[in-house]
């Protein structure tokens, strides 16, 4: 079977899917995620805008009948205004802020501009797996406390 001139230049292969995601990609997707929206807000802040994440929720109308509607997700910020001037970053996964370097959750940076530099270079780090013990130990203190009763 000849294959036409056209597709000589693709590179076929082989593969097989996998069924599911590592554990370890979901949890760098998920505060690779959470970072997108961070740098979103800050962005939108240097601008003066609003940044409005929509999420579907499924609510009960007087009738008692039950319908899907759009509402704006709250997004808190990161960051909040040191004492000295200085704009002070942690990182959160789920409700455990990130200890990036021992004994360290905070990040001190400059003005906006640097906060979004620290944001993008903290979301490319993740992306390569280098916060990957820090995202562990968040996941499993997170996970402690759905154990207790």
């Amino acid at each position: 079977m000849d294959i036409p001139n056209a597709l000589n230049k693709l590179n076929f292969v082989d593969a097989i899917r996998p069924r599911s995601m590592p554990a370890i990609q979901q949890r760098r997707n998920k505060l690779s995620n959470k970072l997108w929206e961070q740098i979103q807000l800050a962005k939108s802040q240097m601008e003066h805008t609003h940044f409005v994440i929509k999420r579907r929720v499924t609510v009960k109308d007087l009738e008692g009948n039950y319908k899907s509607i759009e509402r704006p997700k709250r997004i808190k910020p990161w960051w909040f205004m040191a004492a000295d001037g200085a704009l002070c970053l942690s990182v959160f996964y789920g409700s455990k802020r990130l200890e990036l370097v021992p004994g360290k959750t905070f990040v001190s940076v400059k003005n906006m501009n640097d906060l979004i530099k620290t944001l993008e270079l903290l979301k490319s780090e993740t992306e390569a797996g280098s916060l990957d013990r820090a995202i562990k130990n968040a996941s499993g203190a997170l996970k402690l406390n759905f154990n207790k009763k």
